[in-house]
């Protein structure tokens, strides 16, 4: 078993985090995550209210720190009710990131949950160190759903790695065994995971999204602020999405706002679930999929990045 600060802390046995993605991870999710010995987190996303919360806290495994709930600076500031939710369930790990911050540490301290945030670069990094935070999410470019596309996973770690003190986690492209071994023999504590669950059962996606990231080829991603524009929520616009490519984004990417029209036929898009619309959000990793599976299966194929470390 790979040892770290992130296992140590959590009880991991395996130095894994589910990411937070928005309509993707769910307590149900989380639960199974945790049950099979990595960290699993339930994404507060801007659609979400307290009872959702509520709800969806009650599903975690009892008697566990194997979970964590994921929130966005910008909605909280906007919602704190959103907050209070997520505080009032005293999850172990409590992750705000992308936006303003500061004035929400001091009530997550308070509620004694472990705090992180995801940056992009140095300066975000050593902004975060300052704050407070207890460890920090290293986020590049290649990762799915949203953060900043200034650098790619492995530069960002090095640069991160060399300027800060806190314990640091790796994000974006971390798609297998090899992607997690990589990081954490470069001094990361371990790998912030999305796209590589994407195909399992226990997520919140239809099976007609699966199909679609698993069919998915290299180069298939796309960086964009269009869906975003389409969907109309007031993302900071120095974050944009990683998704795959569909009409939509082949139609706007780079041209928004997006019209009236567009914005019509994103929101019938959402409900109908058309995904040559709607965003399916994903990173580059996601060529990797080769099939439907469960969690277990994903985590336990992470599990094994220690057979390499040993080898090398």
């Amino acid at each position: 078993m790979i040892k770290t600060w992130l296992t140590e802390r959590f009880n991991l046995t395996v130095p894994l985090i589910a990411a937070p993605m928005g309509g993707t991870a769910n307590g149900n999710f989380a639960a199974e995550v945790a049950r099979n010995g990595a960290l699993g987190m339930i994404a507060v996303g801007s659609r979400a209210t307290p009872d959702w919360v509520e709800q969806e806290v009650a599903s975690r495994p009892p008697g566990t720190e194997r979970w964590g709930i994921g929130t966005l600076a910008w909605v909280v500031d906007q919602r704190p009710e959103l907050l209070d939710a997520a505080l009032a369930a005293k999850p172990p790990l409590l992750s705000i990131s992308y936006g303003p911050y500061a004035r929400h540490l001091e009530a997550i301290r308070n509620a004694g949950s472990v705090v992180t945030t995801q940056v992009g670069t140095l300066a975000e990094a050593l902004d975060a160190e300052q704050a407070g935070f207890d460890f920090l999410v290293v986020r590049g470019g290649e990762g799915g759903g949203h953060g900043r596309d200034v650098m790619a996973t492995l530069p960002l770690l090095q640069e991160v790695l060399e300027g800060v003190e806190l314990p640091v986690v790796a994000a974006g492209g971390i798609a297998n065994r090899r992607g997690l071994a990589a990081v954490i023999a470069a001094g990361a504590v371990g790998g912030w995971v999305g796209t590589a669950f994407l195909g399992c059962a226990e997520t919140a996606w239809t099976d007609e999204a699966r199909d679609r990231v698993i069919s998915a080829a290299d180069g298939d991603t796309i960086y964009t602020r269009s869906f975003d524009s389409g969907l109309q929520l007031a993302w900071p616009p120095e974050f944009g999405g990683r998704a795959l490519q569909n009409t939509f984004s082949r139609e706007w990417h780079e041209r928004e706002p997006v019209s009236m029209e567009a914005n019509e036929q994103m929101a019938a898009a959402v409900t109908d679930r058309d995904y040559e619309i709607a965003p399916l959000w994903a990173g580059q990793g996601v060529s990797l999929l080769e099939s439907k599976g469960t969690v277990a299966e994903v985590v336990e194929e992470f599990a094994r990045a220690e057979e390499l470390l040993r080898r090398w």
